[in-house]
């Protein structure tokens, strides 16, 4: 039996930060050794027209539905059985089974096996459903499927998954729920000195969701000495003493969401942790005061935004030297508090925005209440092309306490820019998927299904 892994892309232009996709390594090593793997990267290769196949395998996330149905429905069209998991078919398992033949609901492990005894039987059940968290003990990453593949040169792991926050937006809390669940710290370690790399991006959504846990696993990093990234919250500088540890054990940069400068959106979108931490300006002089980089979210569109809110997080970017920052449209989700709430109140501008012909890739998905969704498209492409100018670069790049305190700081601020500036120039207002693919996947997309 041979199995085809695709990871699809989110339109036709390849990318040059692809990170390995770490789900795909870990369904290779729960693959029985007598089945065969093969495996596409939609983002960094050409994935082959017709393919040799007993099962095809996509991870779909919302972005990147549009491309996998428009891939499901040619090899459904070979006579090939399709399957879809992931963020994406879990929230949204009707209209996942109008492009595949089975969808997977939730994480795939504890139920991989079955659904691969089930496909050399030609016996697929419509829905595989993973309904109690399975545990991360003695999880097998086989990297092998990624040999000779060009990925950006930092190396994804990960400790844990989920968070312990709930903000209205995010996909990670509608798919774990209260779910919290990390690997032994020996296992993470051993798997980082396997890899022999120097630059690690630890995938968690929030490294510190367990102090203990994460102090020894900073502690047990020292010795590797690698560079290593993460996402975290900000209450991370209420302790000064895990900061320094986590400086000690080579944390260069972090990523955290500071979202909105307005208390009341906050409070909107559910980031109490914000609120009471909201000197950002303090919070990211304290990370800096370690040598450790900030990368910045923030996200515009909820209610008491306007017009005058772009130049304000601009400003506070750029006059605070965040080394990279990402100035987002509010996106609803499926699956999210915030997608429901946006199609009761009747806000929504699409639907099905991944579906959607009219959409592009940074337009506003709904109408705000501060300003119009033509000046939410606008005001965030302002600032992400104003913030990625050579300009902002050089004036966020004269940090000496961070974003050049070492020549490793330095390198990985210059190239982190330089690749953010060309995705983002890149990505603006692209369709997703394939457009030359594009009229199969609406007309399937309007049957009736059911399951």
């Amino acid at each position: 039996m041979k199995v085809t892994f695709i990871r699809p892309n989110m339109s036709i232009y390849k990318a040059a930060d692809a990170l390995q996709p770490l789900a795909f390594s870990i369904l290779a090593g729960i693959t029985p050794d007598n089945v065969e793997i093969e495996f596409y990267d939609d983002r960094i290769e050409k994935v082959p027209e017709n393919i040799n196949t007993d099962l095809v395998v996509l991870s779909v996330e919302t972005f990147t539905a549009r491309r996998a149905y428009q891939l499901a429905l040619k090899y459904k069209k070979m006579g090939l059985p399709v399957i879809m998991g992931g963020f994406h078919p879990s929230f949204l398992p009707h209209e996942v089974l109008k492009f595949a033949d089975s969808v997977v609901i939730g994480d795939a492990e504890g139920i991989w096996e079955k659904i691969i005894e089930d496909a050399a039987s030609k016996k697929l059940s419509k829905v595989y459903r993973q309904d109690k968290p399975h545990s991360l003990n003695g999880i097998v990453y086989d990297r092998s499927i990624f040999k000779g593949k060009k990925y950006a040169p930092i190396y994804p792991v990960q400790f844990g998954r989920g968070c312990k926050y709930s903000c209205d937006f995010c996909s990670i809390n509608a798919f774990y729920g209260n779910s919290l669940r990390q690997r032994p710290v020996d296992e993470v370690i051993a798997e980082i000195e396997y890899l022999g790399k120097k630059h690690i991006f630890i995938v968690d959504d929030n490294i510190c969701i367990d102090g203990k846990k994460a102090r020894e696993f900073f502690t047990k990093l020292i010795p590797l000495k690698v560079r290593w990234t993460s996402q975290v919250s900000i209450d991370i500088v209420n302790d000064p003493e895990l900061l320094k540890l986590m400086a000690k054990s080579g944390c260069m940069t972090l990523l955290i969401g500071f979202e909105s400068l307005d208390k009341r959106n906050l409070l909107q979108m559910g980031k109490g942790v914000n609120i009471k931490n909201s000197d950002y300006s303090l919070a990211i002089k304290k990370i800096r005061e370690h040598g450790i980089m900030v990368y910045g979210t923030f996200i515009l569109g909820y209610d008491y935004d306007t017009q005058y809110s772009f130049e304000a997080c601009l400003e506070f970017a750029i006059k605070n030297k965040i080394a990279l920052a990402n100035f987002n449209p509010l996106m609803t989700m499926p699956g999210t508090d915030l997608y429901a709430r946006m199609k009761l109140k009747g806000s929504l501008i699409y639907d099905k925005w991944w579906l959607d012909p009219e959409y592009r890739y940074g337009k506003a998905m709904f109408n705000p209440a501060g300003m119009s969704a033509f000046d939410l498209t606008e005001g965030c492409k302002y600032a992400r092309y104003k913030f990625s100018s050579y300009s902002s670069i050089l004036k966020r790049v004269t940090d000496f306490k961070a974003n050049c305190s070492s020549i490793g700081n330095l390198s990985i601020f210059l190239v982190s820019n330089a690749i953010s500036r060309r995705e983002i120039f890149q990505k603006q207002g692209i369709l997703l998927g394939d457009d030359m693919k594009d009229e199969d996947v609406l007309e399937v997309a309007n049957e009736d299904n059911a399951y």
